[in-house]
């Protein structure tokens, strides 16, 4: 996995929003399988129990989150395979991109915050997970795409030093 972008506060439409670029060794039809899938969904992504009604205006609901655990059902944004899949969740907007490149598939991953707040909170969130998805497509999944506190910390600090809005908030650990 190539880091382009390790995490950058946009706006987007007036809204504030997270931003990262990776590029996978993988074709964009592998990468596509993982980010839409829910049984690859489950080694990487925050809520590990994930279902999706395939389609603009379908649902999503996604539950299993240690940090959230009441299930949650929002709506399928965008639907385009093989390249992109935007939902709603908890008042965010999801947003992945994803598009061939020389050595593989570009994914961006923009996150549209319901608070500026959770700006930097999400992006060392967003990073661990990440992470998580290379070792899914690498054949390697099951890792924690929660990650440990003591993995979060510094990484949150990271961005708040970085000038990354934080409201302070921080999840218990489950």
């Amino acid at each position: 996995m190539q880091v382009t972008d390790e995490g950058t506060y946009v706006e987007v439409d007036g809204r504030p929003a997270v931003r990262f670029e990776r590029i996978y060794p993988h074709p964009v039809e592998r990468v596509w399988r993982a980010v839409t899938d829910p049984d690859e969904l489950r080694g990487w992504f925050p809520s590990p129990e994930v279902t999706i009604e395939p389609r603009e205006g379908g649902t999503i609901t996604m539950a299993g989150d240690p940090y959230a655990p009441e299930a949650s059902t929002s709506r399928v944004l965008v639907w385009d395979p093989p390249s992109r899949f935007s939902f709603e969740w908890d008042g965010d907007e999801l947003h992945l991109t994803l598009a061939p490149h020389e050595d593989g598939c570009r994914l961006t991953f923009v996150n549209v915050l319901a608070t500026e707040g959770s700006a930097a909170r999400n992006a060392a969130g967003w990073e661990v997970c990440l992470r998580s998805l290379g070792e899914v497509l690498a054949g390697r999944p099951g890792g924690d795409q929660h990650g440990s506190m003591e993995e979060f910390r510094p990484m949150l600090e990271r961005y708040k030093a970085a000038g990354m809005p934080d409201d302070g908030w921080l999840p218990e650990e489950p």
